[in-house]
């Protein structure tokens, strides 16, 4: 993990990380992510305080929101090159984002264990600090958005969102939400309701927009 700027003491730690439930039921990198998860949700939080003194509560949960989305975990694996490394079973394209996004999340929490919080939270100050740079104002939420654009275009009507039900093992469900407003449908998946109503949200933004 030469890209990654940290040699393990324990490089079964890594190894376990690298290692997605598919692959292997018994020995993977779940609890790792669970611990990785906290351990960078702690350390954005705290880079995030530290870069926008005068921003309110609202606007660093926005930016928090996107820098750890599985968007942007999964594209700081594939930059650090994890995307040949981690082991996985049979998945579609598009579950390979979400495995990118836990194997980061398990190696921040490998990290954690072999050298400490302050070892961890070096590392992810170091790659996100740019990203969270890279906007100088505060994101919207695409709920939020999308309820705004709505509002302007349909002289106050509100997006209609539905549960569409779950799927996936148990021991990570992927919930699904449509959305429907300005004539048009989307639809969003999550590990989560509010993560696949946002998701879904977005998508209809797209649409609208034209991208």
């Amino acid at each position: 993990m030469k890209k990654l700027k940290y040699k393990f003491k324990n490089p079964e730690l890594l190894d376990l990380a690298l290692t997605q439930s598919g692959a292997d039921a018994v020995h993977n990198n779940e609890r790792l992510e669970f611990l990785g998860d906290r351990v960078l949700g702690l350390s954005v939080a705290a880079l995030l305080y530290d870069i926008f003194p005068n921003e309110a509560e609202g606007e660093l949960a926005r930016r928090q929101a996107v820098l750890v989305s599985t968007e942007t975990l999964a594209a700081v694996a594939e930059s650090l090159g994890l995307g040949g490394m981690v082991r996985h079973g049979h998945m579609t394209g598009g579950r390979l984002k979400h495995v990118l996004a836990d194997a980061m999340e398990s190696v921040f929490g490998a990290i954690y264990l072999d050298g400490g919080f302050a070892s961890a939270q070096k590392i992810i100050t170091e790659i996100w600090t740019p990203i969270a740079r890279h906007d100088a104002t505060a994101p919207k939420d695409p709920k939020t958005t999308l309820q705004e654009l709505v509002q302007k275009s349909a002289a106050g009507a509100l997006p209609e969102y539905k549960f569409l039900g779950s799927g996936g093992p148990s021991h990570s469900p992927v919930f699904n939400v449509s959305v429907s407003a300005l004539g048009k449908s989307a639809v969003g998946a999550g590990a989560s309701k509010k993560a696949a109503t946002a998701n879904a949200a977005e998508e209809l933004l797209k649409l609208v927009s034209g991208n």
